[in-house]
């Protein structure tokens, strides 16, 4: 595998996508780094995904704001500067505080986050969201709801 080094500058994003509530740009895919995967995001107070798990590792650094995360049961309030780690197949949700919140997301390798965002930017409409059809979406990309 032959990897390199990559800068990515604001003005080589591709528009945010839309994932449910959350905002989200891709920085990079694992095609561009040949392993993680890189995304920043934000959304409004109450956003975010219900509980769910995938077999990829993901890491999140709360950068502003702050967000509710629920990993393996238990919840905890985040603000900027915290890390949160969730390994692979860990039933993990979050939702963003009351004034909203902004992420930095890194994916460990075998991802499929990025194929999963741009698939349900898609294919899911805006608004509340079919159940049906958003955990076929899921599924097709690595991920199962735990509801």
């Amino acid at each position: 595998m032959n990897r390199h080094s990559i800068i990515v500058k604001p003005g080589d994003y591709d528009r945010a996508l839309s994932v449910v509530g959350t905002n989200i740009t891709v920085l990079a895919t694992k095609q561009d780094t040949k392993g993680q995967e890189f995304t920043y995001q934000s959304g409004e107070s109450g956003m975010g995904p219900p509980p769910h798990s995938h077999e990829w590792d993901e890491a999140f650094f709360v950068i502003k704001g702050s967000v509710d995360f629920t990993c393996d049961g238990k919840q905890e309030t985040c603000l900027p500067g915290t890390l949160v780690f969730v390994p692979g197949g860990s039933v993990h949700s979050f939702q963003y505080g009351p004034e909203g919140g902004e992420m930095l997301e890194v994916t460990g390798a075998g991802s499929l986050a990025t194929q999963m965002f741009t698939a349900v930017d898609r294919e899911v409409s805006p608004g509340p969201p079919d159940i049906e059809n958003i955990t076929e979406v899921l599924a097709r990309n690595g991920v199962s709801l735990h509801l």
